[in-house]
C-alpha cells in the first residue's frame, strides 16, 4: 500500500478508499423509502401524475402493459402512504381522480435524477456496458 504523511498520521490509500459515504441521516431511510417506491409501476404511476391529476383509465393509458389490478393495488398503496389523494366526485357514472400530495410531489426530484442516471447509462436491453 502506498501511504500518504501528514501532520497528524499516516492514511494508507486503503483508508481513503473505504471511508463511508454517509447517505442516511439516520439508519434505516432508504429502506424506508423503498417499502414506498421499490414496487414494479410504482415510480412510474408518481412520474404519470406528476403533471397533475388523473382519472384511473387515464393512467390505464399512460402505463402500457400495466393491469387493471396491479393499477388498483398500487394506488391504494400510495394513498395509505399518503403520497397521493384519491378524490370521489358524486356524479353519474361516478369520476374518480388521483392526485400527488406535498409527500408525493416531494419524490419528483428522485424520479429526475433517476431519469438523468438512466440516460447516462441506458439499460442492458439497448447496450451491453
Amino acid at each position: 500500500c502506498s501511504t500518504f504523511n501528514t501532520t497528524q498520521s499516516i492514511v494508507t490509500m486503503q483508508d481513503k478508499v473505504i471511508a463511508p459515504i454517509s447517505i442516511e441521516s439516520q439508519p434505516g431511510c432508504v429502506a424506508g423509502a423503498l417499502m414506498i417506491m421499490g414496487n414494479k409501476w410504482t415510480p412510474l404511476i408518481v412520474m404519470a401524475l406528476s403533471n397533475g391529476a388523473n382519472r384511473f383509465c387515464r393512467l390505464e393509458d399512460q402505463l402500457p402493459g400495466i393491469s387493471p389490478r396491479t393499477l388498483s393495488q398500487r394506488l391504494d398503496d400510495l394513498e395509505q402512504f399518503k403520497i397521493i389523494t384519491k378524490k370521489t366526485f358524486a356524479e353519474v357514472p361516478p369520476r374518480v381522480e388521483y392526485e400527488l400530495t406535498d409527500k408525493g410531489r416531494d419524490l419528483i426530484p428522485i424520479l429526475q435524477s433517476m431519469a438523468d442516471w438512466g440516460s447516462k447509462y441506458p439499460s442492458c436491453d439497448s447496450q451491453t456496458n
